[in-house]
């Protein structure tokens, strides 16, 4: 199971990897990397994704702000960022709603 507190000493420039995919979605979202670090640092872990591949992921939610990443490789790699969408979640973005996959 990924830590926070080990998610939130890889969060810095140097070994934060992300894709360019990943920064045009997040242009396109309207997020800048300071509300990625913020939700990191302030964030709290709500779902394990174990399984993932190459490296079991996590999700963290923040003050209106998903963030999935993974570490290896002494890597954070961010995978997605995106707010919560009411339909799928709970106010506050911290349980998903029945049936809500």
């Amino acid at each position: 199971m990924l830590e926070i507190e080990d998610i939130r000493n890889l969060c810095k420039d140097e070994t934060i990897v992300s894709t360019e995919h990943l920064v045009s979605r997040m242009r396109q979202r309207g997020i800048k990397w300071n509300d990625v670090r913020k939700t990191i640092k302030q964030g709290e872990i709500i779902e394990q994704y174990p399984t993932d591949y190459p490296f079991p992921s996590c999700l963290i939610n923040g003050e209106n702000l998903h963030i999935v990443c993974s570490m290896g490789e002494g890597n954070l790699y961010i995978i997605t960022a995106y707010q919560p969408s009411p339909e799928q979640w709970k106010a506050g973005g911290r349980k998903r709603k029945e049936g809500k996959q």
